[in-house]
């Protein structure tokens, strides 16, 4: 709170000097935030105040390069209207001089006053010539059109004159005043003193724009002073954030470890509440009071380490007894499996075995837990590469890859192996004697085979088709031809599919007939309309496969075209 207040005072003299503003709207959001967001740690509240000093910063250094421009634009807008002020005044004066020479010359009637006035507007001329030619660098773009026309205007005074010079010299002073008496004498004359006043007032002008550009300099300065009063305000909030936020609390949290040092573990440790950097080092210190708290604990604790040890020894040999009985029941598991099993440890090396895997194979007794199984492959009856085998299995034991194969063993017998990883590492596989199996596999699949053979050569078209989606699963080679259809353009549909609406409800309700009779082994004599070969007399008995309600539920058909014997019906 007192942090708070000290920040206060010096945000509200800051205030009270800037004004009220955008930048007093600015201020007074980050002091709410730098005093009121205790959750912020010393680090982000440094950062933020040296977030908006370097942002004040960047403002001050902008104003100040506008600033700086401003002047230069300032100066040089005071140089140039100076300056045609000054050349604009020697140019009326030294035209008034030519001027007023050449009525010297008009009302001279001496050739030596006639020639001292011709020399002194000659010299008048040189020096109007080297006015403008001094003039002309500093010129501005903006000024330089009329500039040039007035530049025009001086070169035909000047020439003007000094043919009048050359006639009064050369011929008379009369010639001179008949030259320079006259109505285009006079129109050049208001025309140069047009174009210098259209000049001047340019520069005036450019005068106003100079007085414009030192209220901007004023207004910079204003501006520069109040960015420099809020980085010195900022500049203060840092210091007192760092000695309220740090180094008063870091005082505190010493004088607390010096305490905890000395003993006193009772202490409280403050700042404990704290979300920042001083937040963490009282709770490391509150922490450190508890782990000297601790000390003492543990020297009372050494004392029952020794009962302790000795309960842990006796449940160790409790838990070693233990192990033995599962060791022994594992064993007696795995003997008594009708497969062969293995363990193997990550290296393929012999975990344990069941007898049925040794009288597999035949082992002896000297391959035991440990051996490796290269040993047991080249024990005779493995038929392929045994490195190559015992490095895939390898690669699978490190993949953890399960995997399900067969293999035939040099005495003609096959066995189905499986294996899969064990928990913890290792390897365990389950082989079987399948060679029966495979015989009786072998023998039905040449039954199939002579089936299908029958079956595809016979006269009858024999159709079958699911029972329960009534979609067609097979047809023999004589149905095909029956029906004009190739067997997948028949296979997987429906009668609905394949013939009219009138064919397909006669045999809907023929399937209806034979669910409900099981069987029609009589021959049931139809007229269908088939949309190949056109309406054909067919014979056909009928019967099902499995029971309603099973997946192999099907009707088989057996059809013969009897057209050709009854004659085709129209």
């Amino acid at each position: 709170m007192l942090r708070r207040f000290r920040l206060g005072c010096v945000v509200n003299a800051a205030i009270a000097g800037l004004g009220a503003g955008p930048v007093e709207r600015l201020l007074k959001k980050y002091i709410r935030f730098a005093c009121g967001v205790d959750d912020l740690t010393v680090a982000e509240k440094v950062y933020a105040i040296a977030g908006f000093l370097g942002i004040v910063t960047a403002f001050l250094l902008v104003m100040s390069v506008q600033t700086v421009r401003l002047q230069n634009s300032y100066r040089n807008m005071q140089a140039s209207s100076a300056a045609a002020a000054i050349n604009s005044g020697l140019i009326n004066a030294s035209v008034y001089a030519i001027v007023m020479d050449s009525r010297g010359i008009y009302m001279s009637t001496e050739r030596a006053k006639v020639k001292e006035f011709a020399d002194g507007i000659l010299k008048r001329n040189h020096e109007l010539a080297e006015v403008m030619k001094g003039w002309e660098p500093t010129v501005r773009s903006e000024d330089f059109e009329r500039f040039a026309s007035l530049k025009r205007r001086i070169a035909q005074f000047i020439d003007f004159r000094q043919e009048l010079v050359r006639r009064a010299v050369e011929i008379s002073p009369a010639a001179a005043r008949e030259f320079g008496d006259t109505e285009a004498s006079s129109t050049v004359r208001s025309r140069l003193n047009a174009d210098l006043e259209a000049l001047q007032r340019g520069y005036n002008e450019r005068t106003r724009e100079a007085d414009g550009l030192a209220e901007q300099n004023r207004c910079a300065a204003w501006y520069l002073f109040m960015l420099g009063l809020v980085a010195l305000v900022l500049a203060a909030l840092n210091v007192l954030v760092i000695r309220d936020s740090v180094l008063a609390r870091l005082s505190d949290i010493a004088q607390a470890a010096d305490r905890i040092r000395t003993g006193d573990i009772g202490s409280e440790v403050p700042h404990l509440r704290g979300h920042d950097e001083i937040g963490r080092l009282a709770r490391t210190v509150q922490n450190f009071r508890a782990a000297v708290a601790q000390v003492f604990e543990l020297e009372q604790l050494e004392l029952d380490l020794s009962k302790q040890r000795d309960a842990a020894m006796a449940e160790r040999d409790a838990f070693n007894d233990k192990y033995q009985a599962k060791k022994w029941q594992l064993s007696a598991a795995i003997n008594s499996m009708p497969q062969a099993l293995i363990m193997l440890d990550g290296k393929a090396r012999v975990i344990a075995m069941n007898s049925n895997y040794r009288r597999m194979y035949n082992l002896p007794e000297t391959i035991e837990s440990g051996s490796s199984l290269e040993e047991i492959l080249e024990h005779g009856l493995f038929s392929g590469d045994i490195k190559k085998y015992v490095s895939a299995i390898l690669v699978r034991i490190g993949k953890k890859e399960p995997a399900a194969y067969e293999v035939r063993l040099n005495d003609g017998r096959i066995v189905k192996i499986y294996e899969r990883p064990m928990d913890g590492g290792g390897w365990v596989s389950v082989q079987e004697d399948v060679t029966e199996q495979r015989q009786k596999e072998r023998i039905l699949e040449r039954t199939e085979r002579l089936l299908a053979t029958v079956v595809e050569n016979v006269r009858e078209g024999i159709i079958a088709k699911d029972a329960r989606s009534l979609r067609y699963l097979f047809v023999n080679k004589a149905a095909e031809q029956q029906i004009g259809m190739s067997r997948t353009d028949i296979v997987g549909k429906t009668a609905r599919e394949l013939f009219s609406c009138e064919t397909a409800e006669l045999i809907e309700k023929r399937d209806q007939q034979l669910l409900a009779q099981s069987q029609q082994l009589e021959p049931i004599v139809d007229t269908i309309c088939n949309p190949v070969r056109g309406r054909r007399v067919i014979s056909w008995r009928r019967l099902q496969i499995g029971a309603p309600g099973e997946e192999s539920h099907m009707f088989v058909s057996m059809v013969e075209d009897l057209s050709d014997q009854v004659g085709t019906v129209d």
